[in-house]
């Protein structure tokens, strides 16, 4: 047996130890192409922004219509973010914790996001609430209106975001299975207890990734809100929308600067999202 293992790590390490020039090569081919795709496009967003000077990047960025976008944007993250971590939770925890009928189907609808296009889903969205849809006529009789304003913004961004916790928290969850939690009952505590000082402790990593990849697409997200937004300007544009503005009336710095601070919270997301992968792997290692 010692020896199989012997072999066996041997030839492991023959099939990993490329030559040098394999390994540089490919090493500047993914440099390459990093360069081109991200960093040459991220210096760009950045360069035009502050093109004209700090005073003009300024007041392209504190104008009504870009604060009246951004506000709007934090109003959906803190609303989709927050219900879709509820919902991600709820989801991981029948899917994980429990065996029942329907479970694959349930599964399944959470990733349903992924495979329809947002564009798609926000149409989905005009079909039912709008002045002709399904039950829009209902809604306009009770003074009700979805489309063309902030709830069909949050709906639809809500949708295309739903999978993310989710999907970060169901491995996590059903490799750990029911054991702790089982235990923590038999000694006394009740469901909301275990909960709280047995579940969430051990899924806290995954929950906070989950949290910030559903935040990062929640601020860029484009297709299904800028089919029910209606992009009336001050009131239904995000910031992915006023960009788009901007630039198709060759309004560039001003566009550059909106873009510019998409991208520094691009980069934020970017480095809590290392940080969490770094304490995870450490927390694993730990234990």
């Amino acid at each position: 047996m010692a020896q199989l293992a012997t072999e066996n790590s041997k030839s492991t390490q023959k099939s990993t130890n490329e030559s040098p020039l394999v390994r540089y090569t490919l090493i500047g081919v993914a440099l390459t192409f990093l360069t081109f795709f991200l960093l040459l496009p991220l210096f760009a967003i950045f360069f035009r922004a502050f093109e004209q000077g700090l005073s003009v990047y300024w007041a392209s960025i504190t104008e009504p219509d870009a604060l009246s976008a951004i506000k709007l944007t934090l109003i959906v993250v803190l609303i989709a973010v927050p219900l879709n971590t509820l919902f991600g939770i709820a989801a991981a925890w029948c899917i994980g914790k429990f065996h029942f009928k329907g479970r694959n189907l349930l599964t399944t609808l959470i990733d349903l996001p992924f495979s329809v296009s947002p564009v798609i889903a926000g149409l989905v969205f005009v079909l039912l609430f709008s002045a002709h849809g399904v039950f829009g006529p209902w809604l306009m009789d009770h003074g009700i209106r979805i489309i063309f304003s902030v709830p069909g913004i949050i709906l639809a961004t809500m949708f295309v975001t739903v999978p993310f916790v989710a999907r970060e928290l169901i491995p996590v969850m059903q490799s750990q299975g029911t054991a702790e939690e089982e235990a923590s009952l038999t000694l006394g505590a009740n469901g909301w207890k275990t909960f709280w000082h047995v579940t969430i402790p051990n899924i806290k990593w995954a929950l906070l990734y989950g949290v910030i990849l559903c935040n990062a697409r929640t601020i860029g997200e484009f297709g299904a809100v800028s089919v029910v937004s209606g992009h009336i300007r001050g009131l239904t544009n995000t910031m992915p929308l006023h960009v788009e503005i901007l630039y198709n009336e060759y309004q560039f710095t001003a566009a550059f600067a909106v873009a510019s601070l998409m991208s520094i919270l691009a980069i934020i997301t970017l480095i809590l999202k290392n940080f969490i992968e770094w304490k995870s792997a450490e927390t694993r290692g730990i234990s």
